[in-house]
Formats: structure tokens, sequence, C-alpha cells
């Protein structure tokens, strides 16, 4: 089996005092967060800002300290069994809109119900709901 690392972020940015999620829907056609494999000697959190700026097209945006959870699955490709393990993060978008990348076929800014319903996976949505924990506590603390 082979090992796999990704990171990326739950990207969420703040719309007349409504807090929405970055969701990016993949070719095969899962909705996901901006993620991508680790390249070279990279941070993990140097590959999931890479990954936003590559699969969103969004500069402006900063990672928040104290949130990183992970998830894996396996997969089969090119004959091989793949263990993927993938670490997100949260970040604040100051960018109203993002930039469809060719790596995927749609995205949206969704809501937290609407996000929570869209995303296709359990890993992903167990995790945006965390986040989204985190970040109400953090908006409690006036940390955001």
């Amino acid at each position: 089996m082979i090992e796999a690392t990704s990171a990326g972020a739950i990207l969420f940015r703040d719309t007349r005092g409504r807090r929405e999620y970055l969701l990016l829907k993949s070719r095969p056609g899962d909705w996901e967060f901006p993620k991508g494999g680790v390249e070279g000697q990279e941070e993990l959190q140097q590959t999931a800002i890479r990954e936003v700026k590559e699969e969103a097209g969004i500069e402006e945006f900063r990672l928040l300290d104290g949130f990183r959870e992970d998830y894996d699955y396996i997969f089969e490709a090119n004959g091989n069994t793949i263990h993927k393990t993938v670490h997100l993060f949260v970040a604040k978008s100051y960018e109203a809109s993002a930039e469809l990348s060719n790596e995927h076929r749609d995205l949206q800014w969704r809501d937290y119900k609407q996000a929570i319903n869209t995303i296709t996976q359990d890993g992903p949505r167990e995790i945006l709901e965390d986040a989204h924990d985190f970040l109400d506590d953090k908006r409690e603390r006036g940390d955001i």
C-alpha cells in the first residue's frame, strides 16, 4: 500500500454577518475543500496555503491558529492501493469571490447548513462540524 499525504483548508468568509464556506466540486463529483498533495519538503501549512491559491484563486486569506484535523481513506489508482491522510486547517478569506481551477467542475460559497448537506464524504463533513464550533467559540471570545 502506498501512503499519501494531503493538506488543505476549510476556507470561510463573512458576508453581511453570515459565515460561508467554500466548496469545490471535484472531477469525480465530490464536494470538498481546497486540498492537495504535499510537495517536496513542504510543511502541512505551506501545502494548505499553496492549494488554496492554486485551486480557489484566493490570495488574501489567513490560516487560523489552533485548528488542524485529519481524515483518511483508501482508494485504487493505476493498479495501486493508496492510503491517503488529509490534514485540514481553517482559513479566513478576505476576498469575496473565488476562481474555478481546471481541477474542479464547480465552486460554491455555502452557509453552514448548506455546506453540511452538500459535502459528500463523512470525514470532511465531521471536520466541518468541528471547524464551525471552533469558529463559533472564537467569535464568542472576540478572536475573529
